[in-house]
């Protein structure tokens, strides 16, 4: 016969799973919280069994949080954090702790973008997530997450709400040599040009993809890569062209040309047909600006 789960949670076995995530084992959890490693591991069992599932793996002498096990940290953060406010605000002392957003990053957008859309809301105590789009789209709905940015909007069945934060153009970025060597011609001089492409299947990819060949380009591909961030950096060491979005200035590179008619659009998705949450309408309203290139007001 099938054993219910007991859905009480104890807040004492949470705080020991918070230690030991915080800490990276169980033996550093133990100095900390002064008690033997045993203690901490029959605490941890005792959380696990309570809400039926693994909270960690190993992986060879460390402890990594499981998929669950990140979910269930980012409450035990909030649900401590708001512990010491009530006692501060109880004892009369006002709490310095900033209000908190969760922040679901696409991990196709760029991460200067994400910086640069995100810099008002600094005020605010900031958590980034970072994951492909429809995990952080099960997560927003699930109301683990504020807000997920994201350059792809949602399918029309989704039960969430894009925001379109604004646009820019895209740019084709290179190292100072070899931006300039592409710059005569253009956009002639991409035949043949090394090239770094996103990951087949993205949006920007089929973009890119169908602009070179309405103009029957063919550059030399050097690389397909996901990761914006890697991108940029192999970029930088001279290994190849790539594209990106032109409003934000990319160290050590320059712009060889643009891919005229191409837009980069960037969406903030909302559990709401409106934006409540303050942080993300200062977002919002700042957003359009600073995809403009231009610093916001």
């Amino acid at each position: 016969m099938e054993v219910p789960l007991d859905t009480s949670l104890n807040f004492h076995h949470l705080r020991y799973f918070w230690v030991v995530a915080r800490e990276g084992s169980v033996t550093a959890a133990a100095l900390k919280l002064r008690v033997t490693q045993p203690t901490v591991s029959e605490q941890l069992s005792a959380l696990e069994a309570t809400l039926g599932e693994s909270l960690f793996r190993r992986e060879g002498k460390r402890l990594v949080l499981t998929e669950v096990g990140r979910t269930v940290l980012r409450f035990a953060e909030e649900i401590f954090a708001l512990g010491t406010d009530l006692v501060d605000t109880v004892r009369g002392r006002a709490t310095s702790r900033p209000a908190r957003l969760v922040v679901g990053l696409s991990d196709g957008m760029p991460k200067s973008v994400a910086y640069r859309i995100l810099e008002p809301a600094l005020g605010y105590r900031i958590v980034v997530l970072e994951d492909d789009p429809p995990r952080l789209l099960d997560q927003l709905a699930a109301h683990a997450l504020d807000v997920v940015l994201t350059e792809e909007p949602p399918s029309s069945s989704a039960s969430v709400f894009p925001h379109l934060l604004g646009e820019c153009g895209v740019g084709v970025f290179g190292t100072a040599k070899l931006a300039r060597k592409v710059r005569q011609g253009w956009p002639g001089s991409l035949e043949g040009a090394p090239l770094l492409l996103p990951a087949p299947g993205s949006l920007s990819r089929r973009d890119i993809d169908q602009w070179l060949e309405a103009r029957k380009l063919a550059p030399r591909v050097v690389g397909e890569i996901e990761d914006p961030a890697l991108v940029t950096v192999f970029a930088q060491e001279g290994a190849g062209l790539f594209a990106a979005p032109d409003a934000i200035a990319i160290d050590g590179l320059l712009r060889a040309g643009t891919l005229t008619g191409l837009r980069a659009r960037f969406y903030a998705v909302t559990v709401s047909r409106k934006i409540v949450h303050p942080a993300v309408q200062l977002i919002a309203g700042t957003a359009r600006e600073v995809l403009r290139g231009r610093s916001p007001r």
